[in-house]
């Protein structure tokens, strides 16, 4: 049942949804899991979580002083650095993985960036579906046969866990008013006059029909695939978005910290410890409780007022036109075929 809470203008916002303490007890002792993007807000939140709970978790960060802090922090390990802009530094994360563990039970993709300016990953890809999408598929891809040979192992289906967003649906913020889409014909923004905010959607929309199509093509005693909003957590994501609101400087910092203040007061932003909540609950949940290839939401932003309280999974498509297996099958190809598989 979805609580609601009143604040003093009488804006009604759902409470968060919360991991049921249960989940939040058992042993993960032997598991080994990895989460990228993990040095800061839901990722670190959540390997913090599955340490205390007994799991070797891999913090898979760009930066390696904050990948080093952030896994002494929590307990966790940082082998070597990943850098999502980079398949080559995908590849060699994955390479320097497998040449330690043999096991592998949990793949979260949390890492991302949002409506940043036009920029090409190493690759030639454009930012946001390079980084958000196009390497976070190469990872998996490649992480994959262990995923599936730990699930022979273990006699338990692992998982895959993708961290999309409401922006793969159509929000209410005044940007990304129009539902996402995959633009086929020009992924990387070559022939279409750029948009930030449709590049993000389009790159959010990019990891939901990912775990769709995952949950087509692996068994589900094998590999349990899931895409989730996390809600608008408080974290660095939106920086770029306030940057071009506000400006970069000292007095646009401020400001941008108070709209981040005001959002979280108002209830529609949430602490990163809230973020986790939806990634713990798909990860730790009983397999046979799990909807493979559903989409799971913390309340949210979303245009339509039935998805707002969000869901676990939600129970209706957050976009019907564009959210299809058609449309995920030709992805995958896409994208298989750009990554060099």
């Amino acid at each position: 049942n979805i609580q609601l809470r009143v604040d003093s203008t009488l804006h009604i916002m759902p409470t968060p949804l919360r991991c049921e303490p249960r989940l939040l007890e058992k042993d993960l002792t032997g598991q080994v899991i990895i989460v990228t993007g993990a040095n800061s807000g839901c990722g670190l939140e959540t390997s913090r979580q599955l340490v205390k709970q007994g799991a070797t978790v891999i913090l898979a960060c760009r930066n390696k002083e904050r990948g080093e802090e952030a896994a002494k922090d929590v307990g966790g390990e940082f082998l070597v650095t990943m850098d999502l802009a980079s398949l080559a530094s995908v590849k060699a994360f994955v390479d320097a993985f497998l040449a330690k563990y043999n096991r592998l039970d949990v793949l979260v993709n949390n890492a991302g960036i949002m409506a940043c300016p036009l920029e090409k990953t190493n690759d030639g890809f454009e930012m946001q579906i390079g980084s958000n999408h196009l390497a976070h598929f190469y990872l998996m891809r490649l992480l994959t046969p262990l995923l599936i040979k730990t699930a022979d192992t273990t006699g338990k289906p692992s998982r895959f866990v993708a961290l999309s967003s409401c922006a793969a649906s159509a929000t209410t913020m005044g940007v990304g008013d129009d539902f996402a889409e995959i633009h086929f014909d020009d992924l990387n923004w070559e022939k279409t006059p750029y948009s930030e905010v449709k590049a993000y959607q389009q790159s959010k929309l990019a990891n939901y029909l990912h775990a769709m199509e995952a949950a087509k093509r692996y068994p589900v005693d094998k590999l349990i695939s899931v895409a989730l909003h996390p809600g608008w957590v408080q974290s660095n994501l939106d920086v770029h978005a306030f940057k071009k609101m506000f400006g970069d400087g000292f007095i646009g910092n401020t400001i941008s910290n108070i709209v981040r203040k005001l959002f979280l007061w108002k209830g529609d932003m949430i602490t990163a410890v809230d973020g986790a909540q939806t990634t713990l609950h798909c990860v730790l949940e009983d397999p046979e409780k799990i909807e493979n290839g559903g989409f799971y939401s913390q309340f949210g932003i979303y245009k339509d007022p039935e998805l707002r309280p969000g869901g676990w999974p939600v129970k209706k498509s957050i976009n019907p036109e564009h959210a299809t297996p058609e449309n995920a099958a030709k992805l995958w190809a896409i994208s298989d075929e750009l990554v060099g598989l």
